[in-house]
């Protein structure tokens, strides 16, 4: 009885840190919601370690569809472009190359970021799993606040994007020293605060072109900081470019556990990325 009750209490707060890495329930526009729980198999080893019975808590999590009544499960925005016709229709309107062929699974979105007074407007579009869940900036008298991403919050599974704005722009962004994508991809995972994760690192850098357009990806890896008091360990992918006065990252993480699993849909993800500044406007129109 006391492991289930444990089991439970560690993992809704674990799902919980993961789920809010760098989102704010206070920036989601709903559509709907959905629930899903699984049930978790409870060790019967009493003489386990302490650190082996969280280490169990911290895998079972990795797999938990959703814990109490929906808490971890996103609703959708309605505004934001999906679908390969749609997203290829609005690019074509702005002049823009379109989306290629999507892999299976996946549809692509295309959302503008900045549409409030206190950004500048970036067109962002990128593929995502469809059972996926997506939020958008929220906009209001004050300015926008909040970013896209999209994820299975419950599992930890998420693309996210960053604009680092006091890097400003950034010629020859495949060039650039290590440190430079080290820093922006710490920006990105400590949207929430830097005392929230540990142990990062840069393990790969590939700069490329696409479309006219340069592109850096990165993977990385890092442990969260829970306020449970666990650390999990979590690995990414992220792709980082630099359009108009801003440096921007479409960065995709999940648990090192289920990073076997996810590995794949994470690349496919950041190498979708494509971000866009020049005619456009904060209205959105061409």
């Amino acid at each position: 009885m006391t492991n289930r009750f444990l089991v439970t209490a560690a993992t809704s707060a674990l799902l919980f840190s993961l789920g809010c890495e760098s989102f704010s329930f206070s920036q989601m526009q709903t559509r709907k919601a959905s629930s899903s729980a699984l049930a978790l198999k409870e060790s019967d080893d009493e003489s386990s370690s302490r650190r082996d019975f969280f280490s169990q808590v911290v895998a079972s999590a990795a797999f938990l569809g959703g814990v109490g009544n929906g808490l971890f499960t996103m609703p959708s925005p309605a505004s934001a472009v999906s679908g390969l016709n749609k997203v290829n229709a609005k690019l074509k309107a702005y002049g823009l190359p379109g989306a290629s062929a999507v892999a299976d699974g996946m549809t692509p979105l295309l959302e503008l970021y900045g549409k409030g007074f206190n950004r500048f407007p970036i067109l962002v579009t990128f593929n995502h799993p469809i059972t996926w869940v997506v939020t958008i900036p929220n906009v209001d008298a004050n300015g926008e606040d909040g970013t896209i991403q999209a994820g299975e919050y419950a599992k930890g599974d998420t693309a996210t994007l960053y604009v680092w704005n006091e890097a400003g722009h950034v010629n020859d962004i495949g060039s650039q020293p290590k440190e430079l994508f080290e820093k922006a991809l710490m920006n990105s995972i400590g949207q929430k605060g830097s005392n929230m994760y540990q142990n990062f690192k840069v393990t790969k850098l590939e700069p490329i072109t696409v479309d006219g357009q340069e592109y850096v990806r990165a993977d990385f890896r890092y442990q969260l900081l829970t306020g449970a008091g666990f650390e999990v360990d979590r690995k990414g992918v992220a792709s980082i470019t630099s359009q108009g006065n801003a440096v921007e990252v479409l960065w995709s993480a999940s648990t090192a556990i289920r990073y076997k699993k996810t590995e794949q849909q994470l690349r496919d993800i950041v190498a979708s990325f494509r971000c866009y500044t020049d005619g456009i406007k904060q209205d959105g129109s061409a």
